[in-house]
């Protein structure tokens, strides 16, 4: 009996277009960024096994946490980009609430009051707010004509400032600057005129004294003087930053390999497994492992923009680029304060950081780029 010999290439065809179709017009997921967030995120549990010393216990909660972001991005990519501009009010206004509940009945945690408790489990407000305002300043832009004139830009810098503000009451200042960042790209991809940017920065620096004497904490004027002067308080303040540029510049070309970096598994380096994993990273991967990281980065970001550039409509366009902004302001703000280029503020590294509350919200923000994307696809078929 002579066998069937079936033409590989069409079987591996439609296998393909199986896979893909399931991915987009089942779940609504895109396979290219799909597949550069399952690369990022490998990545991420090498580095935190090492940084764990090798302990495999935090390592399964942190698996679980990104189990429920992954979870949060399947359900965020079924809402189509209609269904998100409709709700984008609603959702603005109601993490607004939990933010003004969080300063006043929210739970104190290392001197700052950030997390309300709903009886099963803790989270922050704030970090629903990195997806809200995009939203809200999408669903702002979406309704004028592009560019925007002054006045227009009044009321979305206003939107803006209310949420930054009271997370910065909290206080926390890192993120009040991200979702801030998340605000004002959007305004940028919108097209605002330069004399308004300018305007903007003016103002910003006009009220840096007003900020630096009443809005900051003592120990953040601390991180902006270390900042300026690692070495004028060396075994305090400026251990931290001074110990993880040692780590980083200590990895040389290819590293110290895998498990054998000495910074890290003598403790050296400060709060290793979350906002200065990206030290751990360095010292036992080199340059090279730093250089594959950053293509990581890149490769998603660039995606983003892409699923941006072809988005159907205003929303679409100015949400997708809003949201690959916050995840560039993410990476390049952490970057910049484990290698002394930034002040330290308290962000941990997307997808490689040790987390919770924020490995969940990145992942929502991705499921909402896939479904302008598949959307989108589904649109045009």
């Amino acid at each position: 009996m002579n066998a069937v010999n079936w033409p590989s290439s069409s079987v591996n065809a439609a296998a393909r277009k199986a896979t893909g179709g399931l991915l987009q017009r089942g779940l609504h997921l895109d396979g290219v960024l799909l597949a550069l967030l399952t690369i990022l995120g490998g990545v991420g549990m090498i580095v935190l096994y090492s940084a764990f010393g090798g302990r495999v216990e935090p390592l399964q909660s942190h698996l679980t946490r990104v189990g429920i972001g992954v979870a949060a991005m399947i359900v965020a990519a079924q809402f189509s980009p209609t269904r998100l501009e409709r709700l984008s009010p609603w959702v603005y206004g109601g993490v607004l609430l939990l933010l003004i509940a969080v300063l006043v009945a929210g739970q104190i945690g290392g001197g700052a009051r950030r997390w309300l408790d709903l009886g099963f489990f803790e989270f922050q407000p704030s970090e629903l707010m990195k997806l809200a305002l995009p939203m809200m300043v999408a669903w702002l832009m979406a309704r004028t004509t592009l560019p925007i004139g002054f006045g227009f830009a009044a009321l979305a810098l206003a939107v803006i400032a209310v949420p930054a503000a009271l997370i910065g009451l909290q206080p926390d200042l890192g993120t009040a600057v991200l979702v801030g960042a998340a605000g004002a790209g959007v305004l940028f991809l919108a097209g605002v005129r330069w004399r308004i940017i300018s305007a903007g920065v003016l103002l910003a620096c006009a009220a840096a004294p007003l900020l630096w004497v009443f809005g900051m904490q003592d120990y953040q004027r601390e991180r902006v003087l270390t900042f300026l002067d690692p070495g004028r308080d060396p075994l305090g303040a400026g251990y931290n930053i001074i110990q993880s540029q040692i780590a980083i510049g200590s990895g040389g070309l290819f590293g110290k390999g895998w498990l054998e970096g000495t910074q890290a598994h003598l403790n050296f380096i400060p709060e290793q497994h979350t906002d200065f994993v990206f030290a751990v990273l360095a010292e036992e991967f080199g340059l090279f492992g730093v250089i594959m990281l950053f293509a990581l980065y890149l490769a998603i970001i660039g995606r983003g923009l892409w699923i941006a550039h072809h988005a159907q409509d205003n929303f679409s366009r100015l949400l997708a680029g809003g949201i690959t902004l916050t995840f560039f302001v993410y990476a390049f703000v952490n970057l910049g304060m484990v290698s002394g280029l930034l002040p330290v503020v308290g962000l941990p590294l997307p997808l490689i950081s040790y987390g919770g509350s924020s490995v969940v919200t990145l992942l929502a923000g991705f499921g909402i780029l896939m479904s302008i994307h598949t959307h989108r696809r589904m649109w045009s078929s």
